[in-house]
């Protein structure tokens, strides 16, 4: 089975990128800017920064970039932000362009939170492009924190967004060939396979908010959901702390309550990175059996330090502030 939340593509990206278990490496973006050098460890402490996980989140961070620059709200701009990713027809993991599920249905998860807490999720949502607005809608404008299925769908409607059919023919056509076989057989650990968006950031005026989408495992059983819309598991904050968000196989992170998790230990006094390693070797002592699993947690505190880790080698984010902009590939346990 193609399954990317259960099974990314685990290789680093950039000439020379080889990765070591204690220090992140940074690769500088020197086509927007040339005077960017790596760092082999978070940098302090400048705001306003963005996040994000995956090379994807490159062009999502410029979207959020937009509005935290000119002193917008973080919570605005992480919505804008993986709305990009959502919006991508190329992007195969998330929104528009997503696989399907078992039945031939792109299914989407998203949440969103701010500072005080105040958070939205829908999931099993359909025909909607941008669940991460729909989230931001049940955020905004309902006493609730999720809806799913049908009375998600009813709600997006209702509140002005179209239907739209989210099914691209490369994916169709990716999706009818597994059915030759339905054949739940893993891939390698490094093959191409990556999922979600998640993205935080800090404002201006200090403010931390985050946001997670995704259109969940290839093939799953129809009605799956995933750990991406779920408060605690695929994002959390506390902004007297910071915030945190996952990507992999979201069965392994809702069973720690993965970003919470990285959020408390982070309250304890833990530098994200570290925060992260511990709750990822949290789940590998848990599960045992590691093959084809991957997860991985990028975390922000609220004075601007940022980390991530993961259980095998390949994941990393994306970085943009003021004065850098950058690809880190993160930390990891295990080498595939």
């Amino acid at each position: 089975m193609t399954d990317r939340r259960n099974f990314l593509r685990l290789s680093a990206l950039g000439t020379g990128a080889v990765l070591t278990a204690q220090a992140c490496s940074e690769h500088a973006l020197v086509e927007s800017n040339p005077t960017l050098q790596p760092e082999t460890a978070p940098a302090m402490k400048e705001t306003p920064i963005v996040v994000s996980t995956w090379k994807h989140g490159i062009t999502a961070n410029l979207a959020a970039w937009n509005l935290l620059q000119s002193g917008g709200y973080a919570l605005d701009a992480v919505e804008a932000g993986v709305r990009v990713a959502e919006s991508d027809v190329e992007n195969r993991s998330v929104g528009l362009g997503g696989y399907p599920d078992k039945e031939g249905k792109v299914t989407l998860d998203a949440c969103i939170m701010n500072e005080k807490s105040n958070c939205g999720a829908v999931a099993f949502l359909q025909d909607i492009e941008n669940p991460v607005s729909v989230a931001r809608k049940v955020l905004d404008e309902t006493p609730h924190v999720m809806l799913v299925g049908k009375g998600a769908l009813d709600f997006a409607l209702a509140k002005g967004f179209e239907k739209r059919n989210l099914l691209v023919p490369e994916a169709e056509e990716a999706w009818k060939k597994w059915m030759e076989g339905s054949n739940y057989t893993p891939p390698p650990i490094n093959t191409e396979n990556h999922d979600t968006i998640g993205m935080l950031a800090i404002d201006s005026s200090g403010r931390i908010s985050g946001a997670c989408t995704t259109s969940g495992a290839a093939y799953k059983m129809h009605g799956r959901v995933g750990d991406s819309p779920i408060i605690g598991a695929g994002l959390f904050l506390d902004s007297d702390v910071g915030a945190a968000c996952a990507t992999g196989l979201g069965e392994a992170v809702i069973r720690v309550s993965g970003s919470a998790m990285v959020v408390e230990l982070m309250r304890q006094g833990h530098a994200p990175e570290e925060a992260c390693k511990i709750v990822v070797e949290r789940i590998i002592n848990k599960l045992g059996d590691m093959t084809h699993i991957q997860v991985g947690f990028l975390a922000l505190n609220k004075h601007g330090e940022y980390g991530g880790y993961s259980v095998y080698n390949g994941f990393n984010f994306a970085l943009k502030t003021g004065t850098r902009e950058a690809l880190i590939d993160c930390p990891f346990n295990r080498k595939w």
